[in-house]
């Protein structure tokens, strides 16, 4: 796939409630992946739904997941229609009647059919992105899966081609009559109260030898914003 290509919406990816916050564009794609930690993977498991959170990594437009071979969901997901979603919250939104009160936001919804990864080299890669979609610098300066390991995990890929986005920013869109009607001695207050996450001091493991630095792979991180 041409990773430059917009998005393509389908039947399922076409956003139709708030179709104007919409984003065609696939680098808004890669961005809302990118900036997040964890994920919503729903598969169908039985006869009933099942929504789990979960770590992930994004290689061009390809979605790595990973858990225990033993999982059923994870089985459950192999080869089956899957739903993995990931959002943002940017900030709580204030308006001057309850019902325009929002939240702005960043939200990706991929479809797909999950595949079971096999191929060792791919494998592989998809622990590599993993690990350094959560910890930059993590895969070249700790020790590798060994066999044992690897045959207890199991690694799915989902391919980025049917997917959507929804952003929302700005002020409330409140009515005019709120706007208009407003006591301009007491008015109902209206904005932006923004939500961010941050990541704190590292706090070192108690088995590390006293006064071990802190690497700056794990230092830049901590610098870093977290979404």
């Amino acid at each position: 796939m041409d990773t430059a290509a917009p998005l393509s919406p389908t039947a399922r990816s076409t956003v139709r409630r708030g179709a104007k916050r919409a984003r065609t564009d696939r680098a808004d794609l890669h961005a809302v992946l990118d900036a997040g930690l964890i994920g919503h993977l729903g598969v169908q498991v039985g006869d009933a739904p099942v929504v789990l959170p979960t770590g992930y990594g994004r290689h061009d437009d390809t979605l790595y997941l990973h858990g225990s071979t033993g999982a059923a969901t994870l089985r459950a997901a192999t080869g089956a229609p899957v739903c993995f979603t990931v959002t943002h919250l940017d900030g709580i939104v204030y308006a001057r009647s309850a019902f325009h009160h929002s939240v702005n936001y960043r939200c990706a919804v991929v479809h797909g059919a999950a595949r079971l990864v096999t191929d060792p080299d791919e494998r592989l890669l998809g622990l590599e992105v993993l690990t350094e979609h959560l910890a930059p610098g993590s895969w070249a300066a700790t020790r590798r899966p060994d066999r044992k390991e690897l045959a207890a995990t199991a690694v799915l890929a989902l391919d980025l081609a049917e997917a959507s986005v929804k952003i929302r920013t700005g002020p409330p869109g409140d009515d005019e009559r709120d706007v208009e009607g407003a006591d301009a001695a007491d008015p109902v207050w209206a904005g932006v109260l923004p939500v961010r996450a941050v990541l704190g001091e590292p706090e070192p493991c108690p088995l590390l030898p006293p006064g071990a630095a802190v690497p700056p792979r794990v230092a830049a991180r901590a610098l870093s914003p977290a979404g």
